[in-house]
């Protein structure tokens, strides 16, 4: 039921892209525009509408990027992690699991909209009940004196749908979280990012029973961008305090088409949200195949 779901998740979005609109104008009637683009000044940023050939995306693969949203603009994403470890038995095992996608599955969905030029908001929700509400302002923007874009990050977070359950017995566990992201664009090549993120609180066990409650991390990620409209992505979050085990890594492959990106991912970790992705994996040897989802509305 899950492979059946991810397929139809995957027809619907790449069947509704749009390719880029093509320009009807006669090569006499584009010149003027095309002139008039070179006295502008050369410090002058791009359009929030415009693709970002260095950052197609807001997100790497869990951890954010810089890219601006226009305001009044938004945009949706669906993050999927088959439970299954890729490692479990001999290969002919995976092969009957087809990889993976018969088993069970952590589904995340994320909407996020542009409050205003360069500050935008958002939620993600996962599967196992963790809703994240998040928000995010640029500060500095790359160009001109700033060699890099620096936004300031916030969310806060909770399990059990942010609320306990008294009849079950469940209490829910809330995690602030505070950062920045630092990016650096290699011109139309890909970018790079520093992302130091301190999150509250992602020790499941009651705060008065455990050392560390809570953990800082150095998120380092980059994309590279192999094709036009194909790239490479790498994304780490090692650091101090609590984690379960293994810091967070995964590596993705993924494909820009209009006003979508489809990626396929591999991850020691299941998490999509700041404490989950905090958290990381149980050891280095256990990976997951997993795929994000997004789309822009705005032109």
């Amino acid at each position: 039921m899950t492979s059946v779901i991810s397929a139809a998740t995957i027809v619907l979005f790449l069947t509704s892209a749009q390719a880029p609109q093509q320009s009807s104008a006669s090569p006499a009637e584009q010149q003027p525009a095309a002139a008039a683009t070179t006295t502008q000044d050369s410090n002058a940023q791009p359009s929030d509408r415009a693709v970002n050939p260095s950052q197609p995306d807001f997100t790497l693969i869990g951890l954010p990027t810089t890219l601006r949203i226009p305001r009044f603009g938004s945009a949706f994403r669906v993050t999927h992690r088959f439970t299954r470890p890729l490692g479990s038995g001999d290969f002919g095992d995976l092969l009957d699991d087809f990889f993976g996608l018969d088993g069970g599955a952590q589904i995340g969905l994320e909407y996020r909209f542009g409050l205003r030029s360069g500050t935008q908001i958002g939620i993600h929700r996962t599967s196992d009940r963790t809703i994240q509400f998040f928000a995010q302002h640029e500060v500095f923007r790359q160009g001109g004196k700033s060699p890099v874009s620096v936004d300031a990050l916030a969310a806060f977070e909770g399990t059990n749908n942010l609320h306990d359950s008294e009849d079950e017995g469940i209490k829910a566990s809330y995690s602030p979280t505070l950062g920045a992201v630092i990016s650096r664009e290699l011109g139309r090549h890909g970018a790079v990012y520093f992302e130091p993120i301190w999150v509250n609180n992602t020790n499941p066990l009651p705060a008065e029973l455990v050392d560390d409650n809570d953990t800082f991390m150095f998120g380092l990620g980059a994309r590279l961008r192999i094709r036009p409209t194909v790239y490479i992505t790498v994304e780490a979050a090692p650091g101090v305090g609590y984690d379960q085990g293994a810091k967070h890594l995964t590596f993705a492959l993924e494909k820009r088409v209009g006003g979508h990106l489809f990626q396929i991912n591999f991850s020691n970790n299941l998490g999509t949200t700041f404490a989950q992705i905090a958290r990381g994996g149980s050891d280095y040897d256990t990976w997951y195949l997993g795929f994000n989802i997004s789309r822009k509305f705005f032109r």
